[in-house]
């Protein structure tokens, strides 16, 4: 079994059962949100060992998120809390039509206090991935400091990288120390994953190709970028192509789909699958993700995704 390291701040999401702006809202619905936690939920579905490393309020919420994780099977032995900071959390619209209303009460959150000592827990000869996000770059100079902890680690011990930008400009000082730290992140890994717009972003280049390209340039040996409903280019070992994706009529929430793109690269990558196949699988599961409200609820099993592999192939 492969066991795959990822960081993160997890937080507790509500939901809005009424459509409509949130301060109207009267009734929520509980959920669990957060890039990394999703990824690692989707991974764990598949039957990957995941160490999932973040800090947490000592908190009724933090302590539902450790027992969401460890009922989910996840390895929570990287997971330290914190008597002084609280769990994050955010309020989300229902949103029928267009992307929904989320407002994040997140500063000063225990995880933006995420001290490197949480890497000493972790025996990184027994890792076979480590996937990274911009969200710890961006909340605090200190989860910042342990994300490029996390990734020497990962370095010394040959563990391969993946690194999904997944921008959040609205969490840094600038604009330009956004795409500096963030590209700098990217040089150090194996794969970057970013979407269409945020490789414009972090590159001021407009195409896919190109922005493979600025990447390349970098030192990154593979570019995998995210085109939305149109699938995704592919830049890797020389190889270079579109993969299509899997058009989707009934969309009810777009949020996770790239955490769902993430979980089938590293889960296809890790079990042997050429960049192709992966990509496909990452596809598919983004576009399952799309169909159901919360963050993750969308992940499937490795039935549910084969099933609907076989579903689509027929068509």
């Amino acid at each position: 079994m492969s066991r795959v390291v990822t960081l993160g701040e997890p937080m507790v999401m509500f939901v809005a059962d009424e459509p409509g702006p949130l301060e109207l809202a009267n009734h929520y619905t509980r959920y669990i949100a957060g890039a990394e936690l999703n990824v690692s939920i989707g991974l764990r579905r598949l039957g990957h060992e995941v160490i999932y490393i973040t800090r947490l309020g000592e908190d009724p919420l933090g302590r539902y998120i450790h027992n969401f994780l460890g009922d989910a099977g996840v390895d929570t032995s990287a997971i330290t809390f914190d008597m002084h900071h609280s769990t994050g959390f955010q309020l989300k619209s229902r949103a029928l039509h267009e992307d929904p209303e989320v407002v994040y009460f997140r500063k000063n959150s225990a995880a933006s206090h995420l001290t490197a000592d949480a890497l000493e827990r972790i025996d990184f000869t027994k890792v076979n991935h480590v996937h990274i996000t911009g969200i710890p770059l961006a909340i605090s100079d200190e989860s910042r400091e342990v994300t490029f902890a996390l990734i020497e680690r990962a370095k010394a011990a040959n563990v391969f990288l993946t690194f999904d930008p997944n921008l959040r400009p609205s969490l840094w000082s600038s604009h330009v120390n956004m795409v500096s730290t963030v590209n700098k992140a990217a040089s150090l890994c194996d794969i970057v994953l970013p979407g269409i717009e945020e490789g414009h972003l972090l590159t001021g280049l407009s195409g896919e190709k190109e922005i493979a390209h600025f990447y390349h340039g970098l030192g990154v040996k593979g570019v995998v970028v995210k085109l939305g409903p149109m699938g995704a280019y592919i830049d890797y070992n020389n190889e270079q192509g579109y993969v299509p994706g899997f058009p989707i009529n009934d969309i009810v929430d777009t949020v996770g789909a790239g955490d769902g793109f993430a979980v089938g690269v590293i889960s296809g990558l890790v079990n042997g699958l050429c960049i192709q196949d992966a990509v496909l699988e990452a596809n598919a599961i983004g576009a399952m993700q799309v169909m159901v409200r919360g963050d993750n609820e969308g992940l499937p099993t490795r039935t549910t995704l084969n099933t609907f592999l076989q579903e689509h192939a027929a068509h």
